[in-house]
């Protein structure tokens, strides 16, 4: 009998254990990735026309046009450089200043 009693109470050991390890994995990895998402996504959203942008690969441009998963950025000085790229290469947005 203490021994079966033994055997239960390290289950219930182990499963609280196995509880506590997945509420951890949950509020410091999988929590801040999803409000990261959510974050980008909304300003995705909000990306419009003569927006500064930064790109994934750290080249700046502004946005000339928007089409549904692709915008199109001109790099640049000069204006000639004109080129499509999806929306998920954006990683900064900067709005113009409203003067």
């Amino acid at each position: 009998m203490a021994a079966l009693l033994s055997s239960t109470a390290a289950n219930a050991s182990m499963i609280i254990w196995l509880v506590v390890l997945f509420a951890f994995m949950y509020f410091f990895m999988i929590r801040p990735q999803q409000k990261e998402m959510k974050k980008k996504n909304a300003m995705l959203a909000e990306l419009a026309v003569g927006d500064t942008v930064l790109t994934t690969s750290g080249f700046y441009g502004v946005v000339i046009d928007i089409n549904d998963d692709t915008v199109i950025v001109e790099f640049g000085s000069n204006k000639n450089c004109r080129i499509p790229m999806q929306k998920a290469a954006i990683s900064a947005v900067e709005k113009p200043d409203a003067e």
